[in-house]
């Protein structure tokens, strides 16, 4: 491949790019560990055909297992930026006491760049895979519009929203789905899927203190887990927006059919 003002440069191509692919442009990048990535964009027609929705999913934010879903399974997150802090914090160390401008500095940055790059890696594949297996087994998934920025910061639980890696996790969720004609909701932030049973449907208003996280309804006396009731109530409420869905494109197609044939209506 060759590329402006560097020339000619080695390629490892692993998959085959049909002929009717249109080459946009090259972006070359470098990482903090030293090596050099070229992003390759292709214009190219692709026409989906959306899928009937027929299974459905709901997913709720789980600080340590990434996600609970509405049938009570959980990913077991490994947190690896958990696993490799100690390591990480000892080569920061040693980093920091080290000569600027010396060979040695120079050595140890490139070793710390490289551990946290392999976290990043690490986080990646577990939630390339996650996002695969979902997409492939549904057709509608239900999630939470969350602002991650902010829970980070007010709630101090910065590292453990960024080392399960929410946001990233449902952009690769949402375009895998897309793909494939298939649906992402978002919930909005203010459904109060948690403080509300999935039972007989009565809202407390003390689940609203998060360390509070089972509950026993004082209505119907049903027992809940926080992080399960919420995703119960989630999924509840994707599949009764599916069924007005449908009777909205109901109604469209006799109103279509009065039109073409008055007489009969």
């Amino acid at each position: 491949m060759r590329l402006p003002k560097i020339g000619q440069v080695r390629l490892k191509q692993h998959r085959i790019i049909p002929d009717e692919y249109r080459l946009k442009s090259v972006t070359v990048s470098q990482t903090p560990s030293g090596k050099y990535y070229a992003s390759i964009l292709f214009e190219y027609e692709d026409q989906v055909q959306e899928k009937e929705l027929q299974k459905f999913l709901g997913l709720d934010f789980s600080m340590h297992e990434l996600y609970r879903d509405s049938n009570g399974k959980e990913p077991a997150y490994p947190g690896y930026y958990r696993n490799a802090e100690k390591k990480l914090a000892r080569e920061q160390r040693k980093l920091s006491k080290m000569q600027k401008g010396s060979n040695n500095r120079n050595k140890q940055r490139l070793k710390v760049a490289k551990l946290h790059e392999k976290v990043s890696n690490q986080r990646k594949d577990f939630l390339h895979k996650q996002s695969r297996q979902i997409a492939n087994a549904y057709d509608c998934i239900c999630i939470e519009d969350l602002d991650m920025k902010a829970m980070s910061r007010s709630l101090k639980f910065g590292k453990s929203v960024s080392d399960n890696g929410w946001g990233m996790f449902t952009t690769f969720l949402k375009y895998k789905l897309e793909e494939q004609g298939k649906k992402l909701v978002k919930v909005g932030r203010f459904f109060a899927s948690s403080q509300t049973c999935s039972v007989c449907g009565y809202k407390n208003a003390k689940t609203k203190n998060l360390a509070l996280r089972e509950w026993d309804c004082p209505q119907c006396g049903t027992h809940h887990d926080r992080d399960v009731n919420a995703y119960v109530r989630k999924n509840a409420g994707l599949q009764m927006a599916d069924i007005w869905y449908n009777k909205e494109d109901f109604v469209k197609e006799i109103i279509e059919q009065r039109n073409k044939n008055p007489e009969r209506v």
